[in-house]
């Protein structure tokens, strides 16, 4: 089992009413992560992550080109030290 990471991603584009936040939530449940997934004013899509670093990996090559009807233009990334403040990976508003 590899340690816990921490990765925060903002991704950028048509991304926004597109279910953008619901697809992230769906797909890092499904790959065990913790967090959150918020739209930011500026019609990026940002999110916080913790989990195994492998489906961290995963989570951000989806955020690539995200769900059907996203159109991604930009996804920036940054690995940080876990902090295991999370109990499940939710929408935020």
């Amino acid at each position: 089992m590899q340690p816990q990471a921490r990765i925060h991603i903002i991704v950028y584009g048509d991304v926004q009413g597109v279910f953008f936040r619901a697809g992230t939530v769906s797909e890092a449940k499904k790959l065990g992560l913790k967090g959150w997934v918020r739209n930011n004013p500026d019609g990026s899509v940002e999110m916080v992550a913790e989990g195994d670093k492998t489906a961290l990996g995963r989570l951000l090559e989806w955020c690539a080109h995200g769900p059907a009807g996203a159109s991604v233009s930009k996804v920036e990334h940054r690995w940080v030290d876990a902090a295991g403040e999370f109990a499940d990976f939710v929408v935020r508003y």
